[in-house]
């Protein structure tokens, strides 16, 4: 078995590469192994391309090999017909007969069907190896099919003394208030390009005129999404310049004087459970990730209404003394990284 677990990890490693460019598919690795060496590799191209398991297969010069390899793969092949043709018929077809599963797909398209298909098709199956770390790495695809919403991080950074905001004077009611370091902010750049959407509130945009994109990191720009329940955001900030796509929550009707580029209004009742209104809308749009970075009240709400799964806290080395209260979660702290002068800490929720 420790052989077995030996090269899903490296499945688990391939998929990596694939975060951020293939949803609303998973991010899948799969190696081939032959005599215990690998004699191919491939993770899930983007969106629309191959998955890991034909890449895999393709990558193998010698294609006579592959009668007595075992194909290892961190997801279960799909056995349905999407962009692509169904991975289990092509393991089968390339004339593979082992096969090593991290985990099944819970996606009812798949769903064990994928197994079944090959076992039906003499391929011997092992299915279950490193499980947990393979559900782990695609934590938004299973969090987006079981929960029916996002996979939901909370991201702040806050001063040594607790606050996620210093008291605004009038020079400083429309300018970014940086408590961590230049290279945090480019892992938040990183953290950008890998999830589907990124989120803040009304006064977060307001103070801060944020562009929500990526620019200190390649990639692509998330979904914005905005709350501004009466519309009070001005026409020529950022967020509403058009250049990335972009959703506004509100429950004014006032109308904008025209039609937007990129622009979609949402209209929900801000007296209600605004988090979840915002989860519905944001499943039915197929937005299976999104990264919170603002404000206090906003992070707030979804923690009130348990609609998290992780949360992301740089602590600067910076003192306030007075300001917003940075927000509290109640989690396991799974891992704490010193960046330069910065704390990250990532917590989890305790269920």
């Amino acid at each position: 078995m420790k052989i077995h677990e030996k090269y899903i990890r490296r499945c688990i490693e391939l998929s990596k590469n694939g975060l951020g460019t293939t949803r609303p598919n998973p991010s899948v690795g799969s190696v081939i192994v032959y005599d215990k060496i690998i004699i191919g590799e491939g993770y899930t191209s983007s969106y629309g391309g191959n998955h890991a398991e034909v890449n895999a297969i393709e990558s193998v010069k010698d294609k006579s090999l592959l009668k007595k390899a075992t194909i290892y793969v961190s997801l279960e092949p799909c056995s349905h017909h999407g962009k692509t043709p169904p991975c289990s018929n092509f393991i089968v077809d390339s004339g593979i007969r082992n096969a090593v599963v991290g985990c099944l797909d819970d996606n009812s398209l798949v769903s064990g069907a994928g197994i079944k298909f090959m076992r039906d098709n003499a391929c011997n199956v092992i299915v279950g190896v490193l499980e947990k770390e393979c559900r782990v790495s695609n934590k938004r695809f299973f969090t987006f099919h079981n929960k029916k919403r996002p996979y939901i991080i909370l991201k702040w950074a806050e001063s040594s003394d607790g606050f996620i905001d210093k008291i605004r004077d009038e020079y400083s009611l429309t300018q970014p208030n940086w408590i961590s370091n230049i290279y945090s902010q480019q892992i938040v750049h990183q953290w950008r390009s890998e999830e589907q959407a990124i989120m803040v509130g009304t006064n977060t945009v307001i103070q801060d005129n944020p562009k929500l994109n990526v620019r200190k990191w390649s990639g692509q720009s998330p979904v914005r999404v905005i709350l501004d329940n009466l519309m009070r955001i001005p026409l020529d900030f950022h967020v509403l310049d058009g250049s990335v796509e972009t959703i506004v929550f509100t429950s004014s009707t006032s109308l904008f004087p025209d039609k937007k580029k990129n622009l979609t209004i949402e209209y929900i009742d801000y007296s209600g459970n605004v988090p979840q209104q915002i989860c519905d809308v944001l499943y039915r749009k197929n937005i299976q990730s999104m990264i919170i970075e603002g404000g206090a009240q906003t992070i707030r709400g979804f923690v009130n209404s348990d609609l998290w799964d992780e949360a992301r806290i740089f602590i600067g080395d910076v003192q306030y003394k007075e300001g917003v209260k940075a927000p509290q979660v109640n989690g396991l702290t799974e891992k704490t990284l010193n960046i330069n002068t910065d704390i990250l800490k990532i917590v989890i929720p305790l269920i």
